[in-house]
């Protein structure tokens, strides 16, 4: 019968525990990296519906200008905050336009200038779950 020294007494447990540690460290590792990976694609859903509610405010101011007569064509107030349905989230749109007037020769010319931003209103800027954005055009008339 063999004895055992004092010296290799304990080596297998402090390889356990380390090898446990390592594994504890790996799997909280692993969760944090799924959790992002989900956020991330929650986010571009959200940015692709941010993008079509801001164009949806784009064309309706575009609309608007369009179909009025060339010599009094003038901007249309979108109203403030107006919340388009048929988008999920809830987004608010705002749509402004500018008005610049130029002269050539004997013709005038109107160049409106929209922009639309939509956002996820109950958020705030900072926020994990905010998402804005902007489209701008130009318009000759």
């Amino acid at each position: 019968m063999k004895h055992i020294h004092s010296a290799q007494c304990g080596f297998v447990s402090i390889v356990a525990i380390f090898i446990l540690v390592i594994m504890a460290a790996l799997g909280s590792f692993m969760l944090t990296f799924a959790n992002t990976q989900q956020l991330t694609s929650a986010q571009d859903i959200k940015g692709s519906q941010a993008y079509w509610a801001a164009r949806a405010g784009l064309e309706w101011g575009m609309g608007n200008i369009i179909r009025q007569a060339d010599r009094t064509a003038s901007c249309i107030d979108f109203p403030k905050n107006e919340k388009l349905t048929g988008f999920d989230g809830g987004f608010t749109v705002a749509v402004t336009c500018k008005k610049l007037v130029y002269t050539e020769g004997p013709k005038e010319i109107k160049m409106f200038s929209l922009t639309s931003i939509a956002n996820n209103d109950p958020a705030t800027p900072g926020n994990v779950g905010f998402v804005e954005r902007s489209i701008s055009v130009s318009i000759e008339k």
